[in-house]
């Protein structure tokens, strides 16, 4: 066997391993961050449900300061919306609120830049006496694509801490009025 030959021989079986590896991975992926808050659920619910008042605090949507976003339908709750276009951190999608209570708040992500997807997002409000634990999550499926990226790039970690830091502005603006 000459030496091209074992060269691509051994290419070749790095990337069948690599397919393989990819093709093992969950087919959904779930991240979550929780924070305690000295706030009642009632206030922090008007601080997530209203997405005008959400992106105050939305990290993601702090990350770029000339995000060009638009509202749509009511102010508040299920059907409020938002669309936004971004630098290529922030992308190009929508956001829509899809259900709310007083204990959880849900969410649908639309990403169509920089790679298109659909997740939930959901907050969770549970009373602890005078605080309130709140937790953002979010959870979708994992195409091949993104099982193949998740090899390098970590989900958790790619958003995790943009969620403690959102988590963060919230508690500090719902405690400080």
């Amino acid at each position: 066997m000459t030496l091209g030959k074992t060269i691509a021989l051994v290419a070749a079986l790095a990337v069948a391993g690599v397919l393989v590896a990819a093709a093992t991975r969950p087919d959904s992926f779930r991240v979550q961050r929780t924070a305690t808050v000295q706030a009642p659920p009632d206030k922090l619910h008007a601080m997530i449900g209203d997405l005008h008042q959400f992106n105050t605090w939305n990290p993601f949507n702090k990350k770029d300061p000339n995000i060009r976003g638009s509202y749509r339908g009511p102010a508040a709750g299920p059907g409020a919306g938002y669309d936004f276009t971004g630098n290529g951190e922030v992308g190009k999608g929508s956001l829509e609120i899809t259900g709310a209570t007083p204990q959880k708040i849900t969410m649908q992500l639309h990403m169509i830049e920089p790679m298109e997807g659909r997740n939930t997002v959901e907050f969770s409000l549970v009373p602890r006496g005078a605080a309130t634990e709140v937790t953002w999550a979010m959870h979708g499926p994992s195409p091949f694509v993104s099982k193949l990226l998740g090899l390098v790039f970590d989900m958790d970690s790619m958003i995790g801490g943009a969620f403690e830091a959102g988590l963060a502005d919230l508690k500090q603006r719902a405690e400080r009025g």
